[in-house]
């Protein structure tokens, strides 16, 4: 992926490696759709699981990830997956930011940050918190997730209530300190950025998005979708993503 071919006297490089990092209380299959578009117009696509551990441990994650495809890479995060990617972005071989409805975070801010410069997104009054056990003697660690009953309504309002039951039993919990921890690095002072503002967000505030995205200089989309973007929109995502890559593919 990213590699050169050499075809006569000229060499072409291929078209960046789109690296798909999915929010919290979700997985990778929220890419579905826009790994489909993405495929129907030979763009190579990958959608690893994000692990949702910490800002920290899954920047480091995914910074690996992309470091072993060896060729340019175009990372793509959803919600949170913005405040992963604007970490992980920082590796050699990132040449451009996607964010879609995602935190997009600047040094030293955390998601708690950027959401309080503005009324809090419907989300904070339905998030269910549970535990899980830690190595050692140490504290259980605590995670959260949507209320299922609530989850239709507040993450996906725009897709068929069937699909939206499914996704909303089948969501990955984030870690509670994730909230919290502020980010090491901003790629975006770096690597040029895209971004989509979701303009029926109830899980971030439009707001929020639209002034981080103002902040990082990217080029930016407003779209009349939910939080669930990728799946009730996944045109408009993969459009967004093809005009990174296609700026950041030489030939």
């Amino acid at each position: 992926m990213g590699r050169e071919v050499v075809t006569g006297r000229s060499t072409i490089k291929a078209i960046s490696t789109v690296v798909l990092v999915h929010a919290a209380f979700a997985d990778t299959s929220m890419w579905s759709s826009v790994v489909t578009e993405l495929q129907n117009n030979a763009i190579p696509v990958l959608a690893p699981a994000n692990p949702l551990r910490g800002l920290a441990y899954d920047a480091d994650y995914t910074a690996s990830f992309v470091r072993q495809l060896g060729g340019p890479v175009v990372l793509v995060g959803h919600s949170y997956g913005g405040a992963v990617i604007t970490v992980a972005g920082m590796a050699e071989n990132v040449v451009g930011l996607v964010y879609v409805a995602a935190h997009c975070l600047d040094v030293g801010e955390s998601l708690d940050d950027l959401q309080g410069r503005y009324p809090a997104a419907p989300v904070t009054r339905h998030l269910r918190t549970m535990r899980f056990p830690l190595a050692g003697p140490s504290e259980p660690g605590v995670e959260d997730s949507i209320s299922p009953d609530a989850f239709p309504s507040i993450f996906a309002p725009d897709l068929p209530p069937e699909i939206a039951n499914v996704l909303a039993v089948s969501q990955r919990p984030l870690v509670r300190s994730a909230w919290s921890e502020p980010a090491s690095a901003a790629a975006w002072k770096v690597k040029p950025a895209w971004a989509l503002v979701a303009t029926g967000d109830n899980s971030i505030n439009p707001q929020a998005q639209r002034f981080a995205y103002e902040r990082a200089g990217a080029f930016t989309v407003e779209v009349d979708a939910s939080h669930a973007v990728p799946l009730s929109q996944p045109k408009a995502v993969a459009d967004l993503v093809r005009e990174a890559v296609k700026a950041t593919s030489s030939s």
